[in-house]
């Protein structure tokens, strides 16, 4: 576990609008923020990242890559904390390095997720268990440590579903049946914490990531996806 500063370094005190500046000059919508995003170093995460610190946010950049995590972190002059967050430990102690150096927590973000594409029977043991580990152990293990965190000042939690959670595709039986888990998992944490701690979750379609090249690499595959999107085109 290592925690490293991206940019020239960290602030002492809640920061404003200490990476990627608006465009437009405006103050952020998230200004002086302090997140957390899980798997942020690459995909949906990276640009998870990138937009809450153009929005004012500070945000620490976790993830089990430590090349990805500091790589973003330094773009956008935040924080790399490295971490797997399917160990219960690694995750607890990520998330609390990552409050410590922020200087606290209001959001959230479990974006980690791995998958793969093949027939039921055809997963083993340890696939199911590294799968269901990172998208849904991973995301309640990371909550757990955040919201007695949180509770004081509040905040907010976002978990990264997807849509096969709610409408499994065809050979990732484990990842429909995790992401189904995050949904119900953001509704009872929704229930208990409110409304100090508000908490949500979006389930993506298919997104061109690294996560969905196992099925988007197949042209036939593709094509099915396309054909069922109403753009008729993958994000």
């Amino acid at each position: 576990m290592c925690v490293a500063r991206g940019g020239f370094g960290l602030p002492s005190s809640r920061p404003h609008n200490s990476g990627l500046l608006r465009d437009d000059g405006e103050m952020g919508l998230l200004d002086g923020e302090l997140a957390i995003v899980t798997g942020g170093g690459a995909g949906i995460g990276r640009a998870t990242c990138e937009r809450l610190s153009q929005e004012g946010a500070h945000v620490a950049v976790l993830d089990i890559d430590p090349e990805s995590a500091a790589r973003v972190a330094a773009d956008i002059g935040g924080v790399a904390v490295v971490a797997d967050v399917a160990d219960p430990e690694q995750c607890a102690r990520g998330i609390a390095e990552a409050h410590e150096a922020l200087g606290g927590l209001t959001i959230l973000v479990n974006n980690a997720g791995v998958g793969a594409a093949m027939p039921l029977h055809s997963y083993s043991d340890d696939d199911w268990e590294r799968i269901i580990g990172v998208n849904l152990s991973g995301t309640f293990y990371a909550m757990r440590t955040a919201i007695p965190l949180m509770r004081k000042k509040g905040g907010c939690i976002v978990n990264n579903a997807s849509l096969t959670g709610v409408r499994p595709t065809r050979y990732e039986a484990p990842y429909s049946a995790a992401k189904a888990g995050v949904i119900s998992l953001t509704m009872a944490a929704a229930l208990e914490y409110a409304p100090s701690i508000r908490v949500n979750c979006v389930s993506p379609g298919f997104i061109d990531t690294a996560l969905t090249e196992i099925v988007l690499v197949d042209d036939e595959r593709r094509s099915i996806v396309e054909k069922a999107t109403p753009l008729q085109r993958v994000g």
